[in-house]
């Protein structure tokens, strides 16, 4: 039998994709992140984002990216356990732990990143770990590596996690994790609940608050915080910088010790270089500009609040969103991909969503509403989902 070569297999592959209607190829922008963005030379109200408080393009974060840019430099070097590490990643690892009311704060280079690297260098053969059934790809990948025993639990079933928990036979470290917000359905983890039923078996929460962070709690400080958590022991939390605080990489939040232990643990800081300078600038003013300035988030629940109860009106199924994501079902895969082909038609840029991210009969088209919309790009955008809706049979 002949051998498959590499340009078969990449043939086939791409072939079996485009058959399907699945495959997918990002939309190249011709300007920067904002409530309105350029494709193909036009102007469309851009749902896509996941800029939450506008802060990708904000002035206040380009000034100090380009001060630390022309003070430290393009990049850092190398890796920081043997390069060292630039004063300016400490001061913000400490600003981070100040801002979650944590003992410690490490910072990696992405969020996915962060939960390979906490979940792998914090667990051990012997440990268990309860995992809501619709954790995000990175905590699914992180728990691959780990050698740890898991479980998974129903979503959001705090019956079901305590069933779990009761039956788990383990002398070491028990770790429910969770999404904070959910990036499919918009939906908020009840963090109050599972802590007192992780408290119940010994075991500690881990929060991936990729969604929650700079959108829920005071001046954004994330579920935990939405829920009066801060400062607990028995739990972690893990969050990116690259959606509501608008430049790129993640970082986990915890007791003292912490971040000393995933220095020396964690693969996915021990073995990759340091953020560059400009992108460490730009995050840090971030967090000074949103306790500043907290308005960007009463902005941001009121044009969410506004947009999910015009787009429930009309008769479409938000599938129980409670944030700023706001999913819209439309099935199958290619009807959602058809949807957001007529959207794009009417000036609005929302990606459908389907197999494998989503299960099958549950596509859909996630959007995101950021602080920055007008009234006027999201009566737009109202208007452009009335007709699709009405074209796919979707709505009356």
């Amino acid at each position: 039998m002949k051998r498959e070569t590499l340009i078969e297999r990449i043939a086939g592959e791409l072939a079996g994709l485009r058959e399907s209607g699945l495959g997918v190829a990002p939309r190249v922008l011709e300007a920067s992140q904002q409530p309105r963005v350029r494709i193909d030379g036009r102007e469309l109200v851009n749902l896509a984002s996941n800029n939450y408080l506008g802060f990708a393009d904000h002035p206040f974060l380009k000034a100090r990216a380009r001060e630390y840019l022309e003070k430290w430099g393009a990049g850092a070097g190398a890796v920081r356990n043997i390069a060292g590490t630039f004063s300016i990643h400490a001061e913000f690892e400490r600003q981070l732990a100040e801002f979650k009311h944590c003992g410690s704060a490490l910072v990696f280079q992405s969020g996915f990143a962060a939960n390979q690297g906490v979940l792998g260098g914090l667990l051990k053969e012997g440990d268990f770990v309860a995992s809501d059934a619709l954790n995000h790809a990175s905590i699914i990948d992180g728990l691959r590596l780990a050698k740890a025993d898991k479980a998974t639990f129903r979503h959001k079933d705090m019956a079901h996690l305590d069933e779990v928990l009761a039956g788990a036979r383990t002398q070491g470290l028990k770790l429910v994790v969770t999404d904070g917000v959910f990036s499919m359905d918009g939906d908020i983890a009840p963090l109050d609940r599972m802590m007192a039923v992780a408290r119940k078996h010994g075991a500690i929460v881990y929060v991936d608050d990729a969604h929650g962070s700079g959108v829920l709690g005071s001046e954004g400080r994330g579920t935990a915080d939405h829920f009066g958590l801060r400062g607990a022991d028995d739990l972690i939390q893990v969050a990116t910088l690259s959606k509501a605080w608008g430049a790129v990489g993640g970082y986990v939040a915890g007791p003292k010790g912490l971040a000393e232990l995933l220095v020396n643990r964690a693969r996915a800081f021990i073995f990759t270089t340091a953020q560059p300078p400009a992108v460490v600038g730009a995050a840090a003013a971030a967090i000074e500009l949103i306790q500043r300035e907290p308005q960007f988030i009463e902005r941001l629940w009121e044009r969410t609040r506004y947009f999910r109860r015009e787009i429930k009106a009309m008769g479409f199924d938000t599938l129980g969103s409670e944030t700023p994501i706001v999913p819209i079902l439309f099935g199958e895969t290619q009807a959602a991909f058809a949807a957001s082909a007529l959207l794009m038609k009417e000036g609005v840029f929302a990606v459908g969503v389907g197999m494998p991210i989503v299960p099958r009969g549950q596509a859909r088209i996630r959007n995101i509403v950021t602080a920055g919309h007008t009234r006027e790009d999201l009566d737009r955008a109202l208007e452009a989902y009335r007709k699709a809706g009405r074209a796919l049979g979707i709505i009356r």
